[in-house]
């Protein structure tokens, strides 16, 4: 039989033509859009399209399923009543409807992550309140749905012919009608068999090239599936005894001692010398502040006056590089000092979230008043979750007083409303005689790109330049106010970002865009001073306790920087799939299927090549992951208050 002869199969194929041709358009504009940066050649444009191709087919398979399903087990009088053609076109425009809102969707996404969908928009979707508030205040909404719907209706206008000899068409026997499903399942079976719902990209070359081959539908159904990758099943391992041996020599310092019988545990005695300073810390995790922002760092727009400022004022670490490139992954590696294990941040990994040694625990072992404090509501991204599970007591949007709030977006309050909330906290503590630890995550360097009008020169809501302008202006607002406390010349003062403001690039882990900012402030404990010392934010957490010369048991993967600088230093950073190790010079990346590369002059021309285990480099970026991942998946990175006393000081 002629597959197409028949009604059912015409419908499917007229859908199909529709979706396919939109997926093609899409693929078209993202890829003009980007032509320099996807640097083709006529051979990988054609293996581009081809390689769509077969995810858009495969995507199809499941998608239209359920459609196909229907089609082929509606009963001849259901089919040929009198209202079912009206059904089949209704069904035709919301098709349209939902493949345009997808591609309009895909290219916003683009526009702001330069990738497909992936895990950002899985954790968009489930908290889709402030993603939904964030994309009415961000963007038209209800006109451009207004418009879909009309371009949706005019489509299926134009298609009234086919649709008529849809109608016309005879309908398959039963017989066909299995032959079609069973050949349906066959090929769904070897589409799962052959592509799965795996992530649809290889590794290597351009990265550009790979997110414009995929399917964003596609892409964003397998990340929902794969949102924890185990890291022994898809990354390059190597006997547990050389990575014990060599993530030991890494994290070990001056004068520390392992105190666990398990070679692969980290868990060891910090004894930092001379007397522990008993000093209040805020700790200000800053959204989306790349460090090319700065005009220190050479940016000529005066966006950043206030932090230009204060880098002549603090210990600012020039060479610093955040984890990852979502606020949870920041947050992970301030607070836990961990590398990026793959998948989701342990920030989100609900129900194993818990319960490690924290940052917080650690201040609140010492007798530190250990405070969350976020300008938006800290059910996002399970961020009470986890800092209340971890030694922080938490104060969000939801527990300020709508009085005391004086301007709000999709995302929370503004900054200036969060750091009047520091001051009240901090003022409260002091008064008690409390030491306090306040650890902040602001939010107005996000879009909407909103804030409060007539606080600086640009106009709220006009970009990225006026957000991070503002968030500027309220830090300096912050500082001028703190410094007439009593408790300022007692008060360390840090600023870092939690990641940049965008990481996507030609290849799969550039570099140079995961570069962010730290200030140590404390003119009573540090004078001015640049640390050019290669540096991971995940070696926050030990150096800023090593400036207050507490003593701690720590399951922390950095290290002090400030106080073995010789060292040598690395920058561990990942996106979900791809985990690396920078050593200043040359960058190691690990990958799902065993994949292992190089990037030789990283912040260069950047050469890539494949690489083995026994490529030094290689090594020592395994030992951190799978050490990591071994370390979190047998439980010991917890927090045990009593380990120092309790447990045997094994040997090196």
């Amino acid at each position: 039989m002629h597959p197409f002869k028949f009604a059912q199969t015409r419908f499917l194929a007229l859908i199909s033509l529709v979706w396919l041709s939109l997926f093609i358009l899409t693929r078209s504009v993202l890829l003009f859009t980007h032509l320099h940066e996807a640097q083709l050649s006529l051979g990988s444009t054609l293996a581009l399209y081809a390689e769509g191709a077969v995810y858009d087919f495969a995507f199809l398979l499941y998608a239209l399923a359920p459609l196909a399903l229907y089609l082929l087990l509606c009963p001849t009088r259901v089919w040929q009543s009198r209202w079912h053609p009206h059904l089949l076109q209704l069904v035709l425009t919301l098709s349209i409807f939902i493949m345009l809102f997808t591609a309009v969707s895909e290219w916003l996404f683009w526009d702001e992550f330069s990738v497909r969908f992936n895990f950002i928009a899985v954790d968009y979707l489930v908290y889709s309140d402030e993603v939904l508030n964030n994309i009415l205040e961000s963007y038209p909404v209800y006109p451009l749905l207004g418009v879909l719907a009309l371009i949706a209706i005019g489509m299926t206008l134009a298609l009234r012919g086919a649709l008529r000899t849809v109608a016309a068409a005879p309908l398959l026997s039963w017989r066909q009608r299995g032959l079609v499903l069973s050949s349906w399942a066959l090929l769904l079976g070897l589409s799962v068999g052959t592509i799965g719902q795996g992530f649809p990209r290889s590794s290597g070359g351009n990265a550009y090239q790979h997110e414009l081959s995929a399917n964003g539908p596609y892409q964003f159904f397998a990340a929902f599936r794969n949102n924890e990758l185990d890291y022994e099943q898809f990354y390059p391992v190597l006997p547990l005894q050389q990575v014990a041996s060599q993530l030991r020599e890494e994290v070990l310092e001056p004068n520390a001692q392992f105190v666990d019988g398990d070679p692969l545990s980290i868990r060891r005695q910090i004894d930092n010398p001379g007397q522990p300073k008993r000093m209040n810390v805020i700790l200000v995790t800053i959204e989306s502040l790349s460090a090319k922002y700065l005009g220190s760092e050479g940016d000529t727009r005066d966006l950043s006056p206030e932090l230009d400022a204060l880098r002549e004022q603090s210990l600012y670490f020039s060479n610093l590089y955040a984890t990852g490139t979502r606020t949870t992954r920041g947050l992970e590696a301030i607070t836990l000092s961990i590398p990026p294990t793959p998948g989701r941040s342990i920030v989100k990994r609900v129900g194993r979230e818990s319960g490690f040694a924290s940052l917080g625990q650690q201040f609140s072992a010492q007798g530190y008043d250990s405070v969350f404090m976020y300008g938006g509501r800290g059910y996002f991204d399970n961020m009470n979750a986890f800092f209340a599970g971890n030694g922080y007591r938490i104060v969000d949007q939801a527990s300020v007083p709508d009085d005391e709030v004086t301007f709000t977006n999709a995302w929370g309050m503004s900054d200036e409303d969060l750091y009047q909330q520091t001051l009240k906290v901090a003022d409260a503590d002091f008064a008690k005689g409390s030491p306090f630890f306040l650890q902040l995550m602001t939010t107005s360097n996000h879009r909407p790109y909103s804030y409060p009008e007539g606080r600086i020169d640009i106009a709220s809501g006009s970009g990225r330049e006026g957000a991070v302008k503002y968030t500027d202006y309220a830090i300096g607002e912050f500082l001028r106010a703190a410094r007439q406390k009593p408790w300022f010349d007692n008060t360390v003062f840090v600023f870092i970002a939690d990641h940049t403001a965008g990481s996507a690039g030609k290849e799969d882990l550039p570099v140079s865009n995961y570069h962010i900012p730290l200030f140590i402030y404390a003119p009573a404990l540090v004078g001015p001073a640049e640390v050019s010392t290669l540096t991971s934010q995940i070696d926050l957490a030990p150096t800023l306790l090593g400036l207050l010369n507490m003593d701690y048991t720590s399951t922390f993967f950095g290290r002090n920087v400030l106080r073995d600088d010789t060292a040598p230093g690395r920058a561990l950073i990942g996106n979900y799939q791809h985990l690396g190790l920078f050593d200043g010079e040359n960058l190691a990346i690990l990958s799902p299927r065993q994949l292992m590369r190089r990037h030789d002059d990283a912040l260069g021309q950047s050469v890539e090549t494949r690489a083995q285990k026994d490529d030094p480099l290689v090594a020592r970026s395994i030992a951190y992951y799978e050490g990591a991942s071994y370390g979190f998946g047998h439980e010991l990175l917890g927090w045990h208050a009593d380990t120092a006393s309790k447990v045997r000081v094994s040997e090196r």
